[in-house]
C-alpha cells in the first residue's frame, strides 16, 4: 500500500509539473501574440521578436505567417528591413550542415536543393528557440513538430523585398532592394554557398544518428 502510495505521488506529480508547463508556454504564447513593441534597431534579438510574434498569431498558417512578418517588418526603415534580410541569411546559412539536412531525410524522405533551402526557411520559421536546438541536436525536433506540418517555407525568402516595397513605394527591383545588398554583401545561400557543414551521412546510418526522429516518422 505504501509503495503504492509513493507511486501515486510520482505520477500526480509529473502531471502537475506537465500542466504548469503547458501552461506556462500558453500564457507566454498570448503575451507575445498581443504584444509587439517595434525596437530602434534591427539586430538578430529583433529578428526573433518579429518571427515569434508571426509564430503566435499565425496559428500554423504559413500565408498568414508571412503576411504577419510583412506587416511588421514593412514598418522599420529600409536600412532596417535591408538588415531584417541579411540576418534571414546568415540564418539559412548557418543551418546549412549535413545534421539538419540527415533531418530533412527522415522527416520528407528526399532532399534537394530548393527542398532543402525551403527547409531550413521553415526551420527559421519555427522560432528562435527551435532553430538553435535543431541546430545543436536535430533529433530534438520529434518533441517539438508534428507529423502533418508543411515542412516548407518558401515564402520567408521574399518578406523583405515585399516589406521594402511597402515602405519605399517602389514597385521594379533595383541594386537597393535587400536581396541584391546582401548578395553584394556575399551572403549567397544559393549557388554561391559557403561548402555545407559537417560531415556526410549514409542513409542507413539515420536510424542510430537520430533514433527519436526516425521513431516519430517511420
Amino acid at each position: 500500500m505504501k509503495k503504492f502510495k509513493i507511486i501515486l505521488f510520482l505520477m500526480l506529480t509529473i502531471i502537475s509539473c506537465q500542466l504548469k508547463n503547458k501552461n506556462e508556454s500558453e500564457g507566454k504564447s498570448k503575451k507575445i501574440a498581443s504584444e509587439f513593441i517595434k525596437g530602434n534597431k534591427m539586430d538578430e534579438t529583433e529578428f526573433w521578436k518579429i518571427i515569434d510574434y508571426s509564430i503566435a498569431n499565425s496559428k500554423n498558417d504559413k500565408l498568414e505567417q508571412e503576411k504577419t512578418i510583412v506587416e511588421k517588418l514593412s514598418a522599420y526603415n529600409p536600412e532596417q528591413i535591408i538588415e531584417f534580410e541579411i540576418i534571414l541569411r546568415q540564418l539559412i546559412i548557418q543551418a546549412d550542415d549535413f545534421k539538419i539536412m540527415g533531418a530533412q531525410k527522415i522527416i520528407e524522405g528526399y532532399v534537394s536543393d530548393d527542398s532543402y533551402l525551403y527547409f531550413r526557411c521553415w526551420l527559421i520559421g519555427k522560432g528562435e528557440e527551435i532553430y538553435k536546438e535543431t541546430i545543436r541536436n536535430p533529433d530534438v525536433l520529434s518533441d517539438s513538430i508534428s507529423r502533418e506540418d508543411e515542412f516548407d517555407f518558401e515564402e520567408l525568402l521574399y518578406v523583405s523585398t515585399k516589406a521594402y516595397k511597402i515602405k519605399t513605394g517602389k514597385i521594379e527591383e533595383d541594386a537597393t532592394f535587400p536581396r541584391d545588398v546582401a548578395y553584394l554583401k556575399g551572403l549567397d545561400y544559393d549557388f554561391g554557398a559557403p561548402p555545407t557543414k559537417g560531415v556526410d551521412w549514409k542513409e542507413e546510418d539515420l536510424p542510430v544518428t537520430y533514433p527519436k526522429l526516425w521513431r516519430f516518422f517511420n
